[in-house]
């Protein structure tokens, strides 16, 4: 099924994310509009930005999210 709006229960499952990586929920910004594909990257003010997937399963999604945030944590 076709995420087509971020509500509250996508968004706290990120900050679950952003939780068992001892991240603040301040270092990230998500955009309530899913894209497909969704993507991760670094802003220019240093902040996190998670566009959720409108298309993979949030499981799914989350997974690549957890990699990617532990690897930008290790640079």
């Amino acid at each position: 099924m076709a995420l087509t709006k971020i509500t509250l229960a996508e968004i706290e499952r990120v900050f679950e994310v952003l939780e068992r990586l001892g991240i603040s929920r301040e270092a990230v910004v998500i955009p309530l509009r899913p894209e497909s594909p969704g993507r991760m990257r670094v802003l220019p003010n240093g902040k996190a930005e998670i566009v959720l997937d409108a298309e993979r399963p949030l499981d799914d999604f989350l997974r690549d999210v957890e990699a990617w945030l532990t690897e930008q944590m290790r640079g």
